[in-house]
């Protein structure tokens, strides 16, 4: 179990070379910061990729030493996103991450046919969540890719998520399907999936999780609350994965355990040929280390 955002670095292996992480448009500063604080412990290799003399500029102020680590000159943010891509899909580089450079942008290079890192998979997005007053980690999903996810879609999108936890070690995460209510409501589609999700992973058709829902979010994380409820479930009170209903709540409960309750978060990318670090412009130099992190774990 794991309670702190820091505790993931004891996953490293030191005896194994470190990923080579892609930068596409590096003339980020925020970037810079994160990816220099992994470098320097060990676990990543950089490739920088964007324009040389915005990049050097950033990184002579700040007194960075990537040592030999490589750097190609491109100007054009569509080429940069190109060559990150082209490298990761060629098995170049280990990880692709999001410098200066839209989002679309880099999702379209991602997605694209010839040299994109397709799998055939739904590619959705996992957040890790370090709150003071629960007593482990917990995951979130999806908050940024998978807009009004279908039923098909939360069964990849679990998927994806249960796959990367597995390799955390996280055997069989419990995983709680969210609904405003913890009743099915056949008006209330989000409660309808949940239990259909719930029945599935009984029969075996999703692995390597327990799954629990509809659960209403205060017995998905408090013992006190699904007890007062009379909830039974192996679920409620201890929950490692948050399955969102759509990217509004997902959204709103992301910010709400950032600004609110001073949560630490990182975040990831899943369903690509290789992990994808897409953080925000809003988040810290902290959270895209541990970002960076969450990627070379996958």
């Amino acid at each position: 179990m794991y309670k702190h955002l820091s505790d993931l670095q004891n996953q490293i292996d030191p005896s194994k070379p470190a990923k080579k992480l892609a930068l596409a448009v590096s003339q980020d500063n925020f970037s810079l910061n994160a990816l220099f604080k992994a470098y320097k412990a060990g676990f990543i290799s950089p490739v920088l990729i964007g324009d040389r003399e915005e990049t050097y500029h950033i990184i002579e102020e700040k007194g960075y030493d990537f040592g030999n680590s490589t750097f190609i000159e491109e100007s054009d943010p569509e080429k940069c996103v190109e060559i990150a891509v082209r490298m990761v899909h060629d098995g170049e580089a280990d990880v692709l991450m999001k410098g200066k450079v839209p989002t679309p942008v880099l999702l379209r290079g991602v997605l694209n046919k010839d040299w994109g890192l397709r799998t055939g998979r739904l590619l959705s997005h996992l957040a890790f969540f370090e709150v003071a007053t629960y007593h482990k980690l917990i995951a979130v999903t999806d908050v940024a890719m998978n807009i009004a996810p279908t039923l098909r879609d939360k069964i990849c999108i679990v998927e994806n998520s249960v796959q990367y936890l597995n390799t955390l070690g996280i055997k069989r995460p419990k995983v709680a399907v969210l609904g405003a209510i913890e009743m099915v409501n056949e008006s209330m589609q989000a409660t309808t999936d949940a239990a259909l999700l719930s029945k599935m992973n009984q029969r075996d058709q999703i692995k390597n999780c327990i799954i629990d829902g509809p659960l209403a979010f205060d017995n998905a994380v408090s013992f006190e609350s699904a007890h007062h409820k009379n909830i039974k479930s192996e679920v409620a009170g201890d929950t490692d994965l948050l399955l969102m209903p759509d990217i509004e709540v997902g959204n709103v409960l992301y910010k709400s355990l950032v600004f609110f309750a001073n949560a630490k978060v990182a975040s990831v990318i899943l369903g690509a040929s290789a992990p994808i670090v897409l953080t925000s412009r809003s988040d810290t130099e902290e959270s895209k280390f541990y970002s960076i992190l969450l990627a070379a774990l996958a």
